[in-house]
């Protein structure tokens, strides 16, 4: 059975991201230098975000949010107003960086649109991910475009009955363990694992074992061979 639909993660799987949360965070542990030591800071970022989740969802606004609740639990009354004015600053840079695509990657989804159709799934802020896929020049490739708060077995059965194809003829590629591949392939679809070097701890989850479902890659440029695979396996 061939593959029609093809969903691809974007933050990391088609252009840069986290290596820019990476220096927002760097930002935060100098900031917070005369406070606490750089480990401390970085533990109690990361548990304000995992609490933080649930309210303000995922993206570089929830991640400003948790960086000010941060300095302020730390720095508690001796927190200079400024701190939090460079917080801000570093919260704006996340937002209006510029999107830089990975190598390789116009040419892989020109193969792959031989395949099937393309569809965007990604998930955040809804402006920012908007404004990040327009300056990507990347939107016209892609028949439909998801963005969601957060990515379940629910949200890939929607988009696979939206786009009205069966579970078993529909792929999805990340760089996520947690949020692209198991999601997908729990609602009947494939998923393949691209790993990115500083992927967010958050998004870390145990691999399927022997699952004939599942691929992990070394870059998105294998999925299309990938995908022939699937079919000639199948036939």
């Amino acid at each position: 059975m061939p593959i029609d639909l093809i969903c691809l993660d974007a933050d990391d799987t088609l252009w840069h991201n986290m290596r820019h949360f990476v220096a927002a965070e760097d930002a935060l542990l100098a900031m917070l230098a005369p406070f606490t030591d750089a480990g401390v800071a970085r533990d109690t970022l990361t548990e304000c975000e995992a609490r933080n989740l649930p309210l303000y969802g995922y993206g570089a606004k929830g991640f400003t949010l948790s960086m000010i609740e941060t300095a302020l639990e730390l720095g508690g009354d001796a927190l200079p107003a400024s701190v939090v004015g460079e917080i801000l600053a570093a919260g704006r840079a996340l937002l209006a960086h510029p999107v830089e695509l990975l190598d390789g990657i116009e040419a892989t989804l020109d193969a792959l649109a031989t395949q099937g159709r393309l569809v965007l799934v990604t998930k955040g802020d809804l402006l920012h991910q908007e404004a990040k896929l327009a300056a990507s020049g990347l939107g016209d490739r892609f028949a439909g475009i998801e963005i969601v708060s957060d990515k379940t077995p629910a949200t890939f059965t929607r988009i696979f009955d939206r786009y009205a194809v069966q579970p078993a003829r529909a792929v999805m590629a990340g760089d996520s363990m947690r949020s692209d591949v198991l999601p997908a392939i729990e609602a009947g679809g494939w998923g393949a694992y691209v790993p990115q070097p500083l992927a967010w701890d958050h998004e870390h989850a145990p691999a399927p074992v022997n699952h004939h479902r599942f691929a992990q890659l070394r870059s998105l440029a294998e999925l299309p061979e990938w995908i022939d695979r699937i079919a000639r396996l199948d036939a």
